[in-house]
């Protein structure tokens, strides 16, 4: 894929620095050709979203890469992670807490609306109020007027002109924040939307390289039809027809469709691909770095894990998992043991945090814990790891809970939902009553974006409900610093704190590993692990 987009070259740094931006190597790509079909449509892995897709409140991975398609932002992040332009003209830091944004002229949504300020200020401000219970809310809580606990509007943003606005921000953040702004959050909406927004995320009206195939093109738990929007201008102009996400019930239907040519591009496969998948396809075979966490999450309030004993089995709990065997055994290779709670792939990274000890395998000090645990409260029952049972889990999750149970002598084991929309259901409502899966796939490629959503207080992916006054004020601290390096010691620090509280117990990174057919070229696996599909071309 060829890269030689100017990467925001308009942002202007008014007397601050700019923290920089990260990207992995680009391996497991090939160049585009000239001689493919450019209305032919591309085939690809997905998952059924959780929700309907309001750029607001989708923040998982089956509804985002939809969303991604069907929307353009402000800004976007090129495969190496490099924000660039997209509906702005320009964006800039006027001072440590204000921006201006100037956008270009006559872009339009596919209804043919065209793209104004109105429609960023109208949709941050449909994102922030807490009644429309948005899970993206938090994206918006630097812009002034933001409030966590009742409707208000955002004052810090202000329109200029049709093609203008300003951003003022509560807090000292602005060159963080103008790295944000190619996240999904910060997405335009047309005013049709405001008119029954349910119904508009069922069939959204984007303005992105893609648009639905038709009003009933997506079938729920099936597929979803995009085909190439030609009013685009952006710098995400597709190379083909479309892309058809299908929602595979197993990943092991997923790679016998992309052996078999009836799809294109995979970029998750089972473990049962592992010893295979390089053999069976040669030099389309991916397996390279991703900026993707994964980890399981014990919310405090069930019983056992709230105060002292909580921490304690927290402790016990991390030190009785084997990591390096599981990443050998069940992974072959293609997972990392974690040492934080970030990725080797952004900037500011560390393999020696203090307190990262809490994540080497030691069986006699977990033992040693468990009984300091029980000393308070004698433990009782099944520690249950929740899972997604529609993705390549159940093998990990029943290492991690005969780990657990071989080093603490108690019964452990793994507990399937049937898909991800239902694990997540119950995660977001509080509901569930047991540990669960977590993780995190970038949204932007910084420190500050592993931390803050999962565990700053109110955080849009704080499954956990974790709080803590000096994480808070750290994490604050970085995001508002004037270079890389203060920015990094104070994300360091706080991640003194999590490995002490640990509101989740990190397991490992993970690689990108998937693979594409024959029938298709220029593919290319993102920072963020997921195929640059604008870029494709087939035939």
């Amino acid at each position: 894929m060829k890269r030689s987009r100017i990467a925001l070259a308009s942002v202007a740094l008014a007397g601050i620095g700019a923290l920089a931006l990260a990207g992995c190597a680009s391996g497991g790509s090939s160049e585009p050709t000239d001689d493919g079909d450019a209305t032919a449509v591309i085939t690809a892995n997905g998952s059924e979203p959780e929700n309907p897709l309001i750029p607001t409140n989708t923040n998982e991975v089956g509804g985002g890469r939809i969303v991604d398609a069907l929307f353009a932002g402000l800004a976007y992040y090129d495969a190496d992670g490099a924000i660039v332009n997209d509906v702005a003209d320009s964006i800039t830091v006027d001072d440590s807490s204000t921006l201006t944004v100037t956008l270009k002229e006559g872009q339009t949504f596919t209804d043919g609306e065209e793209v104004t300020a109105d429609n960023f200020i109208d949709a941050w401000n449909y994102g922030a109020q807490i009644s429309n219970a948005q899970l993206n809310q938090s994206w918006f809580s630097d812009i002034e007027g933001f409030s966590a606990d009742a409707d208000a509007e955002l004052t810090g943003l202000e329109q200029i002109d049709d093609y203008t606005f300003t951003i003022a921000l509560s807090s000292p953040v602005a060159a963080d924040f103008a790295l944000r702004l190619g996240y999904s959050a910060y997405y335009p909406l047309p005013e049709v939307a405001f008119e029954d927004i349910d119904a508009f995320g069922e069939s959204p009206i984007g303005n992105g390289p893609y648009k639905l195939a038709s009003e009933s093109a997506w079938q729920h738990d099936v597929q979803i039809e995009l085909v190439k929007n030609d009013d685009y201008t952006g710098g995400r102009q597709a190379q083909n027809g479309g892309v058809t996400f299908v929602f595979y019930a197993s990943l092991d239907g997923a790679y016998a469709d992309l052996l078999a040519g009836n799809l294109d591009v995979l970029d998750y496969l089972p473990d049962s691909a592992l010893a295979s998948y390089e053999s069976d396809l040669g030099d389309r075979a991916v397996n390279q770095p991703a900026a993707i966490f994964q980890s399981f999450t014990i919310p405090e309030r069930l019983a056992h894990f709230s105060g002292e004993e909580g921490q304690l089995r927290r402790e016990a709990l991390s030190l009785a998992i084997n990591r390096d065997e599981i990443t050998e055994t069940i992974f072959q290779g293609t997972r990392t043991p974690a040492s934080d709670f970030t990725s080797p792939v952004i900037a500011g990274w560390s393999d020696s945090v203090p307190g990262a000890e809490v994540l080497d395998y030691d069986p006699e000090s977990a033992q040693d814990l468990w009984a300091q645990a029980d000393a308070i409260s004698p433990w009782e029952g099944t520690f249950e790891l929740a899972y997604n049972s529609d993705g390549p889990h159940q093998a990990w999750v029943d290492a991690v809970a005969n780990s657990i149970k071989n080093t603490l002598g108690i019964e452990a084991a793994g507990v399937p939902y049937v898909d991800f929309a239902s694990l997540r259901t119950e995660v977001t409502g509080d509901t569930i009553q047991t540990a669960f899966r977590t993780g995190w796939q970038a949204d932007y490629p910084g420190m500050y974006n592993f931390l803050a959503p999962l565990y700053a207080t109110g955080g849009s992916a704080n499954d956990g409900d974790y709080s803590n006054a000096e994480v808070d004020t750290l994490l604050a601290e970085g995001a508002a610093a004037e270079d890389l390096d203060a920015a990094n010691e104070s994300y360091e620090q706080a991640q003194e704190i999590l490995f002490e509280e640990l509101p989740a117990i990190p397991l490992w990174y993970q690689n990108v590993v998937g693979g594409y057919a024959d029938t298709v070229s220029g593919v290319q696996f993102g920072w963020n692990s997921v195929p640059v599909y604008y870029a494709i071309t087939k035939g």
